[in-house]
C-alpha cells in the first residue's frame, strides 16, 4: 500500500469514527433527557412538551409545576472532569433559550403565565451505572429583549 492509499484509508477510518462518536453523543443526550424527564415527574412536574424545535434551536423539556411553566435544558455528560454539565449553559445559550421560550409561549397563547428556566445536569458514567442527576431550579433569569418572565 503506497502513501496515498494509506492516507485515504486513514481518512475513511477517521470519518467513520467521527460519525460513530456523534451518534453516541446523540444517544447519550437522548438517554439523559429521558432520565431527566423521569426525575422531574417523580418530583411532581408534569411534562407537557419535549424536544420542541424552533427557528433558533430546541427546548429539551417544557413542564408545569404549581402553575409555573418550566423550560428545562438538559445537559448530559459521561463525567464531570471538565466541570459541571450545567456550566455549558452559558450566556449565549441562555439568550437563545429565552427567545425559544418566548416563541413557545406566544405559539401556545400562554404569555400571561409565570415561567422560569431550570437546568438538569446528568452524569452518566461509562459503566452505564445509574446516572447522577442534579436539578438547578431557577437556573438563570430570562436574558435579552422581550423578557416577559417572572
Amino acid at each position: 500500500m503506497n502513501h496515498w492509499q494509506r492516507l485515504k484509508h486513514w481518512i475513511r477510518a477517521r470519518c467513520l469514527a467521527l460519525r460513530r462518536s456523534r451518534q453516541t453523543a446523540r444517544t447519550l443526550g437522548r438517554r439523559g433527557e429521558l432520565a431527566a424527564e423521569q426525575f422531574l415527574r417523580k418530583r411532581g412536574f408534569r411534562v407537557i412538551d419535549r424536544s420542541s424545535r424552533g427557528g433558533l434551536g430546541e427546548i429539551d423539556l417544557v413542564a408545569v409545576v404549581q402553575r409555573t411553566i418550566v423550560f428545562v435544558e438538559v445537559k448530559t455528560r459521561r463525567s464531570n472532569h471538565r466541570g459541571d454539565p450545567a456550566d455549558a449553559v452559558d450566556l449565549v445559550k441562555q439568550r437563545r433559550l429565552t427567545r425559544l421560550a418566548l416563541a413557545w409561549l406566544k405559539r401556545h397563547d400562554l404569555l400571561e403565565h409565570p415561567a422560569r428556566f431550570d437546568v438538569v445536569a446528568v452524569i452518566w458514567p461509562f459503566d452505564d451505572a445509574e446516572p447522577r442527576i442534579v436539578h438547578y431550579e431557577h437556573a438563570f433569569p430570562a436574558v435579552g429583549r422581550g423578557t416577559l418572565f417572572s
